[in-house]
């Protein structure tokens, strides 16, 4: 019978180790089973299942290996594998298989520690872990932005749970946890939509106008009361409008020219666009600083509130249907079926109670710096981090974007 051996190489890498070593498994028409390799500051781990024929034995390939790797100054291991033991593992990979990403300004042991014993209370086993973003400088000052995703595969009982569990451990340790199933769709989304106020921009622009007609803390507190879901989006919308009532039209180019962009924000559209990314505006908010942002940053579809100017002046009124959440989940399925895709190849981003709708919507829906009740409710959440993070939901390592900005530019 054919023996089943599992081979550990570690040590200093070099180029051309994979060649030498199953160079010399070939001599003996060995047969992979598994594979895998990491490289960690020069340093090698090296794994390879083999299945050794019967006419081989498995002294001769042993010995040759050990020869080879001995010289090459490699430390190797050698353990044999029953086919029971093989069958149970190789039935094991057929299980549901799972992404769990671990965002944060600076990953430290004890996140790892907490969210590897999660997975492992719910059942969980982590296959892989790898290192999306950058390796970080050593100087403190950076403005440090760290990713890591694990792999893990298994059966949780309770999904819920396992959810809430991540969002408590995220809250106490000021990180984000996304755990999302790895399907096909994951690396294949094709659209994104944002909300537009305190998601792309830092502002809520219905309170900027009321700040220049002079209505500021009365329309903030409707606004707040709304973004927390303690308000009808409709109603509240109309309530703040109102009290725009007489403002002049001139002062809106000024608020346009002021608005800042949310740290990522720039840099998550561009990436977005050279990937071949179709995006879009679903806003509460107002056309005019919609379409500002749109020449800016080349969106590609804008929907929003239009609003009514009479003689100059604000009417207090928005001309058309208004695009509350309820809007917002159709315009996202009727610009997913006028580009011809599937609404698992949605991402959705927002903060407000009434994103909730587009965001159950979405393949990929993140609460992004959200309100409490939003942050429970969706599925993923970006708090620590700019908007840019949303590339390593995806699984874009940062080298790739970058590489692809770079490619775009030339």
């Amino acid at each position: 019978m054919s023996e089943l051996v599992l081979v550990n190489v570690s040590g200093r890498d070099k180029p051309g180790l994979t060649s030498e070593i199953t160079g010399i498994m070939g001599q003996y028409d060995v047969r992979i089973l598994d594979i895998g390799q990491a490289v960690i500051h020069d340093h090698l781990t090296w794994g390879i299942l083999i299945e050794i024929p019967d006419e081989s034995k498995s002294s001769p390939v042993i010995r040759d290996l050990l020869f080879r790797l001995h010289a090459l100054d490699l430390q190797v291991r050698f353990a044999p594998i029953t086919v029971e033991d093989y069958q149970t593992w190789a039935e094991a990979r057929n299980r549901a298989c799972y992404i769990v990403t671990l965002l944060s300004r600076d990953i430290k042991a004890e996140q790892i520690a907490r969210v590897s014993a999660i997975t492992a209370r719910h059942g969980l086993n982590i296959d892989n872990i790898t290192r999306l973003s950058a390796r970080p400088s050593l100087n403190c000052g950076d403005n440090r932005i760290a990713c890591v995703e694990f792999s893990v595969r298994g059966t949780p009982s309770d999904l819920e749970q396992l959810r809430a569990d991540f969002l408590h451990i995220a809250g106490e340790m000021n990180v984000d946890i996304a755990f999302q199933e790895d399907s096909i769709f994951r690396r294949n989304r094709r659209l994104v939509v944002f909300d537009m106020d305190s998601t792309l921009i830092e502002a809520e622009v219905i309170d900027e106008l009321a700040h220049e007609a002079g209505v500021g803390e009365q329309v903030a507190d409707i606004t707040e009361r709304a973004m927390q879901g303690e308000l009808d989006f409709s109603q509240s919308f109309a309530e703040r409008l109102a009290l725009l009532k007489g403002l002049d039209e001139s002062v809106l180019e000024g608020i346009a020219n002021r608005l800042r962009m949310t740290e990522g924000a720039e840099h998550l559209i561009l990436s977005l666009k050279a990937l071949g990314y179709r995006t879009a505006i679903l806003s509460g908010g107002f056309t005019y600083f919609a379409r500002h942002l749109q020449q800016k940053l080349g969106i590609d579809y804008v929907y929003a509130n239009e609003l009514d100017i009479v003689d100059g002046k604000v009417t207090g009124q928005v001309k058309g249907q208004v695009v509350d959440g309820r809007r917002k989940a159709e315009l996202l399925l009727e610009i997913a079926e006028k580009e011809h895709i599937s609404r698992e190849q949605v991402i959705a981003v927002g903060d407000g109670a009434n994103d909730l709708p587009m965001l159950s919507q979405a393949g990929l829906g993140v609460a992004f710096r959200a309100k409490p009740l939003v942050k429970e409710s969706a599925r993923h959440s970006i708090s620590t981090l700019g908007l840019d993070a949303i590339l390593y939901l995806i699984g874009f390592r940062e080298s790739e974007t970058n590489q692809t900005l770079q490619n775009t530019r030339l």
